[in-house]
This record gives C-alpha cells, sequence and structure tokens, in this order.
C-alpha cells in the first residue's frame, strides 16, 4: 500500500527524489521534491522545524514539462510550522478563545457535537462542507461520511463556485462533463482557440505555452474579456463585452455563422438535435442588436466569426468569466451551440472544454462531495446508482439520503435548519458571494468543526479545529482539468500533532459507531472508489497506483477492460488510438499502449482498457448517441447597473495569489509580489470621480462595502471595475458580490454586480 503519514518528525519520507504534483491550480503541474540535508532547509524561526525538501522540475511530466509559476515553485513555503497548524485547537468555554488540545478532546468534542445536534434536531441540522483542493479519497471518503456516517443530505462543497454552470451545461449538451474532453496538448495544434472569460497567463500560467505553440503554428487566438489582460495581450483579436453580456456574444456569433452560410449541415443532420430551435433563438439576435448589448463592435464579430470557421479545426474554452453568471448553463451552451453548429465537436483538435480552476475541482465532484453525486458521476437520484454505491458501502439503498442544498443554500441554511457542520479545505469566510451574511451564518451555528492546514479566516471561527497533512506529506489522488487522473506522492512525513484528513475521518467514524469502512490509507480508500465508480460515467475501474505511476496519469473514463461495454459512458468514449496518424500526438503526450501496464493490475485475462484521452469522437454519450443543442436567449443579469449603482464590478484572480488566499497569503515571495487589493477603474471612470492612483476608494453595493487602493488602467472598460478576491477584511471582494443562483447549477453570479464608488479617505 501507499505510504501513509503518520505522527512523526517533519522529514523526508525516503532520500530519493519524489514525483509529486503541484497543490494550486487544475494544470497539477509536475514536479519533485528533493529531500534536503537535516538542517538544510528554510528555518521557521527559533524552535521551528526546516521543511526538509526543495522543489526540482520534472520536465517528463507532459502537462507542463517542468514549467512552474511562482506558486508552485515556493509552495514548501506553507510547509513551515511558523505558518500552519500543528497541534488541534478547542474554544474555551471560560476564555472563548481557541487553545491547544489534544487529538482526544477535540475528535471527541467534534463527535459530540455533531451527535448532540442529530439527537436533537434530525440527521439534515448536521452539514457537511467540502473542497475542490481534496484529494479523490478525501472527497469519496467526505461524501461517504456525509451520508453513511451522519445520514445527512446537507453536504456539498466550494467547488460549486469554480465550474459547476459549464459542468451542467456539458451534461445537457454531450451527456457527460469532464473539463476537457481532449488532452490540453490538442490546443497547441488547432487551427483557432475562442478563450472566454480566462487570464491564463496568470490563473495557470505553465499552460500559456500551448497558445504561444499555437500561434507559432499558424493558428490563430480570440480573447473574451472586458480587460486587457496579460492573456488579451497575446490575441489575434480581443473582443471586449460588457460584463454579463457573454450570451449574447455567443448568440451574435451563431447568428452570422446561420447568415454567413457557415453551418456545418452534414454535421448537424448526422451529430446533433434540436437545432430548429436553437437557430431560430440565435436568429433573434442580429448583429447591431448584439453590439448594443455588448458594445462589441459588428465588424469585430464578423472577423471573429471568419476566424473561427475558417480554420480547419477549432476550439472555444471557457473558464470563469461566463461561467459564474446567473444564466451561466445557458451561456456555456451558447458557445457549445456555436462548436456543434460549425461541426467543431467530436472531431480531432476540434470542440468545447472547460479549463477548471481549483487543484482537484474535476475529481473533486465525480466521487460524491456534491449534494446530488455519488461516485463515478451517478446521480444520487437514480435508484440504480444508489443499489450500486449501496452494495459497496454494506448498506441498503434506501438508507441513504436524498439530494440536498447546494453549496450558497447550504451555507445560507446555517444556523437555522443546518445547526452543526463539519468543514474541509474551504475558506468560505473570504470566497464565498455576500461573505459578511455567510461569516454570520457561520457565526450562528451551534458548532462548528475545521480541519485544514492553516488557521484560515473560517477556521478561526471554529468550535475546534484539526491541523491536517498538506499536498506534500500524503498520498492520493488527483483529477486534472484534461480528466487525468494523477498520482500525488508523500515526499515527507508531517510534523508531530498533524494527521491526514482520511485519519481523521476514520477516527470520527469510530467514535460515531462505524469501526470499518472508513480506512485512513489512501490507497486502500482508493481500491474502493474504484469499484464504486465501476460502471458509472467517471469509470476509474481500470485506474490503479501502479498504472498511474507508470504512464504518467489515466484519462478517465477506464473501466476495468477495454471488453466491457455495459458502462453508463461507454459509448461516448473513444480509445487511446482511435486517431488517424495524422492526428496523434507527440510521444510524450501519447498514453502508454495498453501492453505496458502490469497483468496484475486489471482482472485476470482481460484486456486492459487504455483509458480515454479523446472523447466524443464516434458518439456523443447521450442516449441516442448525438449531441444537443440548447435553445437559449440572452437576459440581463440578476442586478444590472441605476442610478444608484452605476458602475458594473467583476472579479478575479491574480498571478501570485491562489483562491482564497489562506495559503499563498502566508509565502513572503508572493505577497512582495501581490500584497493587497486593489480596485481596477478607467482613466475617465477614475476622472469622474475625483480618485486619484493608489487613494482609497469604496467599492459599494447592496451587500456591502468592500475598500481598497484605486488602480487607474486603460485595461479595463470604463463602465467596469475589477476586484482580486483573495483576501479578507475591509477589502473582501466578496462582501459586495451577488448570490444570485443560475437555476440549473447553482451556480452564485460572481463576475457582475452593481455597485457605486465612492472615496474612501484616509
Amino acid at each position: 500500500m501507499a505510504h501513509v503519514p503518520v505522527p512523526g518528525e517533519h522529514s523526508p519520507a525516503s532520500s530519493d527524489p519524489v514525483d509529486t504534483h503541484c497543490p494550486y491550480c487544475s494544470l497539477q503541474c509536475g514536479m519533485a521534491l528533493r529531500p534536503l540535508p537535516p538542517g538544510g532547509g528554510p528555518g521557521d524561526g527559533p524552535g521551528g522545524r526546516p521543511v526538509g525538501v526543495e522543489v526540482v522540475e520534472r520536465t517528463a511530466f507532459p502537462v507542463n514539462r517542468g514549467a512552474l509559476c511562482g506558486k508552485g515553485r515556493t509552495a514548501p513555503a506553507v510547509l513551515s510550522s511558523r505558518v500552519r497548524l500543528t497541534e488541534p485547537l478547542v474554544r474555551r468555554p471560560d476564555t472563548g478563545r481557541l487553545e491547544p488540545a489534544t487529538w482526544e478532546e477535540a475528535l471527541d468534542r467534534i463527535a459530540e457535537g455533531l451527535e448532540s445536534t442529530r439527537r436533537a434536531y434530525g440527521r439534515d441540522a448536521v452539514g457537511v462542507f467540502g473542497g475542490g483542493g481534496l484529494t479523490n479519497e478525501k472527497a469519496y471518503a467526505l461524501g461517504k461520511f456525509a451520508r453513511v456516517v451522519l445520514g445527512t443530505s446537507q453536504i456539498d462543497y466550494n467547488g460549486r463556485f469554480c465550474m459547476s454552470s459549464a459542468a451542467a451545461a456539458h451534461q445537457r449538451a454531450f451527456g457527460l462533463d469532464r473539463g476537457l474532453p481532449f488532452p490540453l496538448a490538442d490546443v497547441a495544434r488547432t487551427g483557432c482557440v475562442v478563450l472566454v472569460g480566462s487570464n491564463l497567463a496568470e490563473t495557470m500560467p505553465p499552460a500559456l505555452r500551448y497558445l504561444t505553440e499555437l500561434k507559432e503554428a499558424g493558428g490563430r487566438l480570440i480573447v473574451v474579456d472586458p480587460r486587457r489582460t496579460r492573456t488579451a495581450e497575446q490575441a489575434d483579436l480581443h473582443l471586449t463585452p460588457r460584463p454579463g453580456t457573454d450570451l449574447a456574444l455567443a448568440l451574435g456569433l451563431l447568428h452570422l455563422v446561420v447568415a454567413e452560410g457557415r453551418v456545418d449541415e452534414e454535421f448537424v443532420e448526422r451529430r446533433t438535435s434540436g437545432w430548429p430551435e436553437a437557430r431560430a433563438a440565435a436568429m433573434a439576435h442580429w448583429p447591431e442588436l448584439v453590439e448594443r448589448i455588448t458594445g462589441v463592435p459588428v465588424p469585430e464579430l464578423r472577423k471573429a466569426v471568419t476566424m473561427f470557421c475558417d480554420a480547419e479545426s477549432s476550439m472555444v474554452l471557457t473558464a470563469r468569466g461566463p461561467e459564474q453568471q446567473s444564466k451561466g448553463t445557458d451561456t456555456v451552451g451558447a458557445w457549445i451551440n456555436l462548436c456543434l453548429a460549425t461541426g467543431r465537436a467530436g472531431r480531432p483538435l476540434s470542440g468545447y472544454g472547460c479549463l477548471t480552476g481549483q487543484g482537484n475541482g474535476q475529481g473533486g465532484r465525480e466521487h460524491g462531495q456534491k449534494a446530488d453525486q455519488l461516485p463515478g458521476y451517478r446521480k444520487l437520484d437514480d435508484p440504480a446508482a444508489r443499489a450500486h454505491v449501496a452494495a459497496v458501502w454494506g448498506v441498503e439503498p434506501d438508507d441513504l439520503p436524498g439530494p440536498g442544498r447546494s453549496a450558497y443554500e447550504l451555507l445560507d441554511a446555517l444556523g437555522r435548519d443546518v445547526r452543526a457542520l463539519l468543514l474541509m479545505g474551504s475558506n468560505p469566510v473570504v470566497s464565498a458571494p455576500r461573505a459578511a451574511h455567510v461569516e454570520s451564518r457561520l457565526r450562528s451555528l451551534d458548532f462548528l468543526a475545521v480541519a485544514d492546514v492553516v488557521l484560515s479566516e473560517t477556521a478561526a471561527l471554529a468550535d475546534v479545529v484539526l491541523p491536517v497533512a498538506q499536498w506534500a506529506e500524503e498520498t492520493g489522488t488527483m483529477t486534472n482539468l484534461e480528466g487525468r487522473v494523477l498520482l500525488r506522492r508523500a515526499a515527507l512525513t508531517p510534523p508531530p500533532g498533524v494527521r491526514t484528513d482520511l485519519w481523521v475521518l476514520s477516527a470520527l467514524a469510530a467514535r460515531l459507531g462505524w469501526e470499518k469502512g472508513f480506512p485512513a490509507d489512501a490507497e486502500e480508500v482508493f481500491e474502493e472508489l474504484r469499484r464504486a465508480s465501476a460502471g458509472g460515467p467517471a469509470d476509474y475501474s481500470g485506474i490503479t497506483y501502479r498504472r498511474i505511476a507508470e504512464e504518467d496519469g489515466v484519462f478517465w473514463p477506464c473501466p476495468e477492460s477495454a471488453e466491457r461495454d455495459d458502462s453508463e459512458g461507454a459509448q461516448c468514449v473513444s480509445p487511446a488510438d482511435s486517431m488517424s496518424p495524422a492526428d496523434a500526438v507527440s510521444p510524450a503526450d501519447a498514453v502508454n499502449p495498453a501492453d505496458s501496464i502490469p497483468a496484475d493490475s486489471i482482472t485476470a485475462g482481460a484486456r486492459p482498457h487504455p483509458g480515454t484521452p479523446r472523447l466524443f469522437l464516434d458518439r456523443f454519450a447521450t442516449d441516442d448517441g448525438r449531441a444537443r443543442f440548447a435553445p437559449v436567449s440572452h437576459r440581463p443579469a440578476a442586478e444590472e447597473p441605476d442610478a444608484e449603482y452605476p458602475v458594473l464590478l467583476t472579479t478575479g484572480r491574480v498571478l501570485a495569489q491562489y483562491q482564497s488566499g489562506a495559503q499563498t497569503r502566508r509565502v513572503g515571495e508572493l505577497n512582495e509580489a501581490a500584497p493587497g487589493p486593489y480596485v481596477q477603474l478607467h482613466p475617465l471612470l477614475a476622472e469622474r470621480l475625483g480618485v486619484d492612483e493608489g487613494a482609497p476608494i469604496a467599492v459599494v453595493s447592496r451587500r456591502g462595502r468592500a475598500v481598497a487602493p484605486a488602480r487607474i488602467s486603460r485595461d479595463i472598460r470604463p463602465d467596469t471595475v475589477f476586484m482580486p478576491f483573495h483576501w479578507a477584511g475591509p477589502g473582501r471582494a466578496n462582501t459586495v458580490t451577488n448570490p444570485a443562483l443560475d437555476p440549473v447549477s447553482r451556480m452564485p453570479e460572481f463576475k457582475v454586480c452593481a455597485v457605486r464608488l465612492e472615496p474612501a479617505g484616509g
């Protein structure tokens, strides 16, 4: 079995370099950790321990080929005992303060807090909130713990804030959701990429090389973003729509495709359904109307269509810009419609893809910590899915609760319907919309337990805080934005007093009456995950730790054997060798041939499945094998500007920080590069307000007020301001954002809300 971190010295688990992956974004860049001699690591100060490892390049890993951003290079800094939690904390009734405690006391307090709430108010009065950075094993165990041990339906995770709209649109159009239905390497080899709402150069810098290689090979890049970002600077065409109008923009482009006779009629007839309704909806969005809605001139719309359609192959890639809207599912659906109408889907080097944000945003929702899903991407309300997973778990299907609340709805219910919460790997005090309200709901809980690496703003509110191991101290699998399942290996044992999340769940389950079924060993959990996912859309049953290590990752779906064709998702897959030689990827990007897979990793006598780097080349994952058009129409954002709140706010990330900043804000080098929040605004808007560069400015919405220094730039629309969302305190951008939810995905509208700006004084 894999190495499992145990209490002990914070020292290298072995003397050899360890291949692993970056703890941050969904690229999951390959890196190696080299052990340092005793005393050779960065010091923690008086009485502290050295970290004990340094990051070195891992050039053979195909996704990043050795390249790392500043966050990846400095990741070991958060291993320091100077910045992390190293012992359990319990809030003392007499002082009201969090103070050190033993593990026994902390776990007993949590078990009692959860159990007493269940007894007093019922099972659904207990909630569980997870994170998109948890390994597949932890996401799986957390979902099982909620539904089997606690018996609650109230579980969701912060990945709901990441790419849920794209997931819903993927499911609706293709019958299956995987962020990219092709390897990232294919992006460099297509003819045209439309990148919608992604600042790739800052959010996942090593991936920028694929856009550079695209252009070097003669391909074209279109960037859709209301700001001129570092990524937009690379574009052949930069479209700057008003925030919240991406849906109208996509419909306008499709209108022009129809009007100019560029529809691939043969593809539409043979491989899709629903085109007449989608066509009629698009034709109601003529170019001049779209220009009035979006602010994008008609000549630029026509140029975009020409570039997209003249290329032999094309892709549309979306990120949080179009997805984090109250109409995000329809918006992504409109971009998918553009791909389908032009025959740019289900073909080599073409298609729609989503650039997942969080490290395990893909795998995190596939295996059970999402409110409506069971392992293997099965639906919780599907009787067959319930029966299969219940059999693996050794419970009756009727004992499993039904679907629960989505992430924001769960947070909004805290202190009322949900009275106790177990939270792992998330910091909603900073990351949730209408964050001041969410903070007040967390404070109103009868009981809050948090397991985290650092004392985040959310952990600081807890009744019990558990210090858990980090990426370099535990083994487990992650699934990156391509659907490539990867192995993160332990290079260190954690400091004394620190345990793994799996150990925590095992210990809590035992206290709540489940002595078996919750192992602390990651590989043992993965073996059960394989059985639970078998036959589901996200089938991992043919993936083993050994295969992942030998093949630099395995793409799902990957049934246990190639002969099996009874899985729910099998009809959509295209084997690794299904592309012609001209379309084949380079050796560094190819999946290893089947004969390289060890015989003991699969069922005896069966031919191993090679994994599925490319989906939909033969058919889509719908019942009839056809992709479905979405008949969508533009509608305004949930909150449009008015006389009281005349400006639009949009939010996003910066290069040197990550998500809520709970970890990156503890790294000196990153803080020097990005020390705090700011408000980016156009010079015309600044002049009208009388605001100077660096002056504090207040951004006020119907939900609250955030204050940060002004950053005046012509790289943003005059009607729009931008704030990064990595910081707590007065500059917390999510204090003002709108929790209006997409009706399908339940994604909040982070990317657009109405605000007014006020000078904030000294």
